[in-house]
């Protein structure tokens, strides 16, 4: 009885150190608290509060032939959809083969993962502000009617995402493959982000928006971003071309900002993006923003003020909106 209670504890133990070896689970979360008001012509609704959290799980492990495996997913109670679940996806990924992603939920595009405009996405502030439908950035048949959003290169729920073992310094290459039923409908992007020159970072990505509704709705992207560090100033610049069959559907997104690092603590930014749309108006969205950030550890606190003209591509004055907010926001 004793040998077996020996060889038992030594399997537990064996099976124990086997498993931490093998991999890890971790957890990350984050919580923000914001007060914030838009005003202009028939605008004024008020102060608002709201908040915001997410946590993301991950476990990951490495295989004996040197391949790792990793898995991530987010609760986040603030999910459009309804569900706590939101952003999901698995991972493989080795030195020599590169990493392949598949996001189950909330994937990117090679040219969508180049992340926001130059300014921040500044539009998003402004969202469904003026009574319009707000446009779906990777819509397969979106329009730009409403209030101006960015439309982009298909990716969302079970879409690949390919990023090739390190070639040359300082260079990253991506490709993407968004899945829409059929190998016809179906959406790719290609990027790459070189910043093998201290302080400078360009990217540049092609893509596709194919639609199902039919290749009157199928679209071209491009896209390309710089930004440069010198000392404590950042100067950033965007520019997003979505050419559609439709022409109606043409968009171009230019963005510039310039933040100033005050110190270790405090930094200041400021940011502009202007919204064409080609034949669908000859009038531009504009939208601006300035903001002070503050961070403490894992706090970090914000004030914003931002404005908003011709939202939904007119001239009235009701598409003229200014906001104002402050956000406290925790990562832990």
């Amino acid at each position: 009885m004793n040998i077996k209670k020996i060889g038992l504890t030594a399997l537990a133990a064996s099976l124990v150190s086997t498993s931490a070896f093998a991999g890890e689970i971790t957890a990350s979360g984050a919580a923000s608290i914001t007060v914030e008001d838009y005003s202009g012509e028939n605008r004024d609704g008020g102060v608002a509060y709201s908040m915001a959290d997410s946590v993301t799980l991950s476990g990951s492990g490495e295989l004996d032939n040197g391949i790792t495996a990793s898995v991530s997913f987010e609760l986040d109670s603030d999910n459009p959809s309804g569900s706590s679940y939101d952003n999901k996806s698995i991972t493989i990924s080795s030195e020599g083969l590169g990493t392949l992603t598949l996001a189950g939920h909330g994937g990117s595009s090679a040219v969508s993962a180049m992340d926001a405009t130059a300014a921040g996405d500044v539009f998003d502030t402004f969202d469904t502000k003026t009574g319009g439908v707000a446009t779906a950035s990777t819509a397969e048949n979106a329009s730009v009617t409403g209030d101006a959003a960015m439309l982009t290169t298909a990716a969302g729920d079970n879409s690949f995402m390919y990023t090739l073992p390190s070639m040359i310094d300082g260079a990253a290459i991506t490709a993407s493959f968004s899945p829409r039923g059929s190998n016809d409908n179906s959406s790719s992007a290609f990027a790459v982000t070189y910043t093998g020159i201290e302080g400078l970072s360009v990217s540049y990505g092609v893509g596709t928006n194919n639609s199902a509704a039919g290749t009157a709705f199928d679209a071209d992207v491009t896209s390309m971003k710089a930004s440069y560090v010198y000392g404590p100033v950042t100067v950033a610049f965007s520019d997003h071309e979505f050419d559609s069959n439709t022409g109606t559907r043409d968009q171009d997104v230019k963005s510039m900002s310039i933040a100033y690092t005050v110190s270790d603590e405090i930094s200041v930014s400021y940011g502009t993006e202007d919204f064409s749309t080609g034949e669908a108006s000859t009038v531009d969205a504009e939208y601006s923003k300035i903001s002070v950030a503050y961070t403490s550890g894992g706090m970090t606190l914000t004030a914003v003020a931002a404005e908003g003209e011709n939202i939904s591509y007119t001239t009235s004055v009701s598409e003229d909106v200014d906001y104002w907010g402050l956000t406290a926001a925790f990562a832990f």
